[in-house]
């Protein structure tokens, strides 16, 4: 009797680089506007401007969640514009763009005098700033997501995204320090024209037919009813993604207490102030490097393991920070090459993760929108809670910043280093759990 052969393994897709930089390419200027708000800012405001960290704090946490508030409305005036063409959505992208860095570089200049002149001017001119970028960056996720695809074909599409990303952040992490923020608000102009220069030109692939889930939905017109029917459809009617939302969510706080507190805890609890940048590309340079290495173990594993492998190893390198303190500064740059590295896969996979939810739902080439504008709004209630919470606590526990008081300086330790992991962890436990329910996640 003769044996028939195992069929060959299907040939792992491959997305053109031209593609993937025309697409990824907007993501490298938009990281100008997400690191300096999220790490510089806080840090600008208390130590350079002198606003007290219990008004600032509550500013962050204010205009982050009204930020956060209208998020869903844009995804779904951003599927209205996709649905209408690519060309109208490049043009509201441009716009976005340009009140984008308008915003941007007003923070940076605050009016001397009353506090609450100066806490006025970091709400009014975060608000432009963050509400254009939710904009563009929804508007430009979207665009990509709507190409679906089979999970290694999804996680290239976002890795190119988050390639780009870290390109901008490793910049973005040396030029304030080096040329400072005015420098760094001109940079952002530049990028954004060069990036929406790349998305004019851009067309969309054909994304190879995936083996398991769902089909890939292109760009297609649509019916009234059609439209209709995608619009009223609530993301939140989607087990999948609400049990996907929770895991980011917990996951995402636990990355946004140490980018909220990192500048804190290198000038008073390290003293290496002048390191900071240096630590920062050490930090984003590993997880640039090790981005490709979590795409290729989403081919080997699949996406839900392998992104809770990397919640693991980000806990392995960063369960010893609590430990640290003054002169420890090169052990906290192994940590930060180490947890750089994990970072790659909490980049790459979790949108990878969405757009396969998406897909199955049905909603995939009419509806990406509205799941990212709740995507995004969770992003920013995590930076909210992180800046909104963590600061206040720390003033609480005693600490201040600049200060040399023990205990205060203990908790600021614990806050940065011991918390984030126990968030891991927990997001890993339930990233388990979910996989039991969702068998299409662990697909290679």
């Amino acid at each position: 009797m003769t044996s028939v052969p195992a069929p060959a393994p299907a040939p792992a897709p491959v997305l053109p680089w031209r593609t993937g930089l025309a697409y990824g390419g907007l993501a490298a200027p938009l990281a100008f506007v997400s690191l300096p708000l999220y790490v510089n800012l806080p840090y600008h405001y208390a130590s350079v401007a002198g606003a007290p960290l219990a008004g600032l704090g509550a500013v962050l946490l204010a205009t982050r969640a009204l930020d956060a508030v209208v998020d869903p409305a844009i995804g779904r005036q951003a599927d209205r514009l996709l649905r209408g063409g690519v060309r109208p959505a490049w043009r509201a992208a441009a716009l976005g763009s340009l009140l984008m860095v308008l915003g941007f570089g007003a923070l940076w200049h605050p009016p001397r005098g009353s506090e609450a002149a100066m806490l006025g001017w970091l709400a009014g001119s975060l608000l432009v700033c963050t509400l254009a970028y939710s904009f563009v960056t929804i508007l430009h996720q979207a665009w990509g997501t709507r190409w679906g695809g089979q999970p290694a074909w999804r996680a290239r599409v976002t890795a190119w995204r988050e390639g780009a990303t870290l390109a901008g952040v490793l910049l973005a992490s040396v030029l304030p320090a080096v040329m400072g923020l005015d420098a760094t608000s001109a940079v952002l102009a530049l990028g954004l024209a060069l990036g929406l220069m790349g998305l004019y030109r851009l067309r969309a692939p054909v994304a190879p037919v995936p083996h398991v889930s769902f089909a890939p939905r292109m760009p297609q017109a649509e019916s009234p009813a059609s439209a209709t029917l995608a619009s009223s459809t609530s993301p939140w009617a989607d087990a999948g993604f609400r049990r996907l939302l929770a895991i980011f969510m917990l996951n995402g706080v636990a990355a946004a207490v140490p980018a909220t507190l990192l500048p804190f805890f290198v000038a008073d609890r390290l003293q290496a102030s002048a390191l900071q940048p240096l630590l920062l590309l050490c930090f984003f340079g590993a997880a640039a490097l090790g981005l490709p290495l979590w795409v290729k173990a989403v081919s080997r594993w699949g996406l839900a393991p392998s992104w809770r492998a990397g919640m693991l190893a980000s806990v392995l390198a960063f369960g010893f920070t609590p430990w640290l303190g003054a002169g420890d500064a090169m052990a906290f740059a192994v940590i930060c090459l180490a947890s750089g590295l994990a970072l790659g896969a909490d980049l790459a996979l979790p949108g990878a993760l969405l757009t396969g939810v998406i897909h199955e739902s049905g909603q995939g080439g009419r509806g990406e929108g509205r799941y990212l504008g709740w995507w995004t709004c969770a992003t920013k209630l995590n930076l909210a809670l992180a800046a909104g919470l963590a600061l206040p606590l720390l003033s609480a526990a005693g600490y201040r910043s600049g200060g040399t008081d023990p205990a205060g300086l203990q908790a600021l330790a614990w806050a940065y280093g011991g918390l984030p992991c126990l968030l891991k962890l927990a997001a890993a436990l339930l990233l388990w759990r979910a996989e039991r329910l969702h068998s299409s996640w662990s697909h290679t």
